[in-house]
C-alpha cells in the first residue's frame, strides 16, 4: 500500500512507528480519533445562551500514543514534521505555538488534581485548516481522551469536553465557547446535537444521509474584520439586553427574549442593535423549529431554515461577505441543493450545502467554475459524513 492509499489513521500509525520504532517505550501504543465539527443551524447563538445544532464529521485528528518510563513528553507533529520535547511538569510556553494546545491539556490535568507520567505521541489529521471545522477542539479532545485512557484518570466525557475548552481559554488564550469541544466529544453517527448553551443539556436528532450529502465550499478568504466584528456583535447583543432589562429585569440574555418583544423596543434600540437582536431571537427559535423538521424526517423544510439563517446573517447580523453570499446565491436555482448557508463566525470560511447525492458531482463542478470565474480562486469542496465522536480505534495490522 502506498502512502497515498493509506487512510489518515494508518498514516499516523506508520509515522509513529517510523519516529519512535527504536524506542523500547513504543511497543504498546494506542490510537485515538477525534472529529472536526460542522454546525447546521444556530450561528452566534452560543454567547447569547441559545441553542446550537452541531455534528461531528469524518474529518478528524488522530493521536498514536504510549506512556514512557520517564517524565519526558515527546510530541511529533506529523503534518508539520516537527517535534517538541519537554518534561511533563514543565508547562512553559514553547516557541512552537502548535504545542500550546497539548500543553494546555496537561495544565488542565494538573489543575484538576490529577497526575500523568511521560508519554510520546505522533499526531495529525485531515481536518482542513481555516475551514471553520474546529481542528483545535478536535486535537484537545483527542489528547485528553487518550491520556485519560492511557493513565486511567477516571474522567467522564463531559469533564473531558469542559477541560478541553478551558485549555483553549486559559493556556492558548482563545475565548471559545463550548460548542466545538462538545460536538467533537459527543458526536453520534447520522445525528445532530441540539445543545442548550445555557444549561448544557443536549439531545440528539436524526440526520439520515442516505439521499443527501453535506458539502462544504471553502472561500479560502478570511477578512480582517472577523475578530473585531465578533466582539462588536457581542456588545451589540448586550446593549439590546440592557434596553429590554429596563422593563423586563428578568431577562438575562437574548435567550430570554422573543422576536415579538424585540419589535416592541425597536425604536429604543436603534436600527443596528434592533437588527442584531431580531436575527438572534429568530435564530434561537429557528434551531428548535428545525429540530422538529428532523424529527418528522422533513429535510426539505430543514434546508429552507438553513437559507433563512444565511439571510439573517447576511442582512441583519451582517457577518457575511461577498464570497460567501456569492456561493449561497449560486445554489438558488440548483434543484439538487435543498439548503445552503455560511457556517461559522463569518467574513470568510465555508458555506455548508445540503445536496442530493446524485447531483453532487455536477454541483461541485458548477460551484468551482463559478467561483473561479468571479474571484480567480480555486474552490476546495469537502464532502462530509456525520460520524461518532472522540474514540479509540483499532486498525488491522
Amino acid at each position: 500500500m502506498t502512502s497515498t492509499e493509506l487512510s489518515t489513521a494508518e498514516r499516523i500509525r506508520e509515522k509513529y512507528i517510523a519516529h519512535f520504532g527504536d524506542n523500547t517505550d513504543a511497543k504498546d501504543f494506542r490510537l485515538f480519533r477525534s472529529p472536526g465539527r460542522i454546525n447546521l443551524i444556530g450561528e452566534h447563538t452560543d454567547y447569547n445562551n441559545g441553542f446550537v445544532l452541531p455534528a461531528s464529521v469524518d474529518k478528524a485528528v488522530y493521536f498514536a500514543i504510549s506512556p514512557r518510563t520517564d517524565n519526558q513528553v515527546i510530541l511529533h507533529a506529523v503534518d508539520l514534521n516537527e517535534t517538541y520535547t519537554f518534561q511533563v511538569e514543565d508547562l512553559s510556553k514553547p516557541d512552537q505555538k502548535w504545542a500550546y494546545f497539548q500543553l494546555g491539556i496537561i495544565e488542565q490535568i494538573y489543575k484538576n488534581g490529577l497526575n500523568i507520567g511521560g508519554f510520546q505521541a505522533a499526531f495529525g489529521g485531515d481536518v482542513p485548516q481555516g475551514a471553520g471545522m474546529s481542528s483545535s477542539a478536535a486535537l484537545e479532545c483527542c489528547l485528553l481522551f487518550a491520556l485519560n485512557e492511557v493513565f486511567n484518570l477516571g474522567l467522564d466525557r463531559f469533564s473531558i469536553v469542559k477541560m478541553s475548552q478551558k485549555a483553549e481559554n486559559e493556556y492558548v488564550g482563545v475565548q471559545c465557547g463550548i460548542m466545538d469541544q462538545f460536538a467533537s466529544g459527543f458526536g453520534k453517527k447520522e445525528a445532530v446535537i441540539r445543545l442548550d448553551c445555557r444549561s448544557l443539556e443536549y439531545e440528539y436528532f436524526p440526520f439520515p444521509m442516505d439521499e443527501y450529502i453535506l458539502v462544504l465550499c471553502n472561500t479560502l478568504v478570511e477578512h480582517s474584520l472577523a475578530s473585531s466584528e465578533y466582539n462588536t456583535r457581542r456588545l451589540e447583543c448586550e446593549k439590546g439586553v440592557s434596553v429590554l432589562q429596563k422593563n423586563h429585569p428578568e431577562i438575562k440574555s437574548l435567550r430570554d427574549a422573543t422576536p415579538a418583544l424585540i419589535e416592541t423596543y425597536k425604536d429604543e434600540m436603534g436600527d443596528v442593535v434592533y437588527r442584531r437582536c431580531k436575527y438572534m431571537t429568530e435564530e434561537i427559535e429557528r434551531v428548535q423549529v428545525a429540530c422538529d423538521f428532523l424529527t418528522a424526517g422533513d429535510l426539505i423544510s430543514f434546508g429552507k431554515k438553513m437559507y433563512e439563517t444565511h439571510q439573517g446573517l447576511q442582512h441583519e447580523y451582517e457577518v457575511s461577505c461577498d464570497e460567501l453570499d456569492f456561493l449561497v446565491d449560486q445554489t438558488f436555482d440548483d434543484p439538487s441543493v435543498i439548503g445552503a448557508r455560511m457556517m461559522g463566525g463569518g467574513f470568510g470560511g465555508c458555506t455548508i450545502n445540503l445536496v442530493k447525492k446524485e447531483g453532487v458531482e455536477a454541483f461541485e463542478t458548477k460551484m468551482k467554475k463559478a467561483y473561479y470565474d468571479k474571484f480567480q480562486i480555486e474552490l476546495p469542496c469537502y464532502r462530509v459524513q456525520i460520524t461518532d465522536g472522540t474514540e479509540e480505534i483499532v486498525l488491522n495490522a
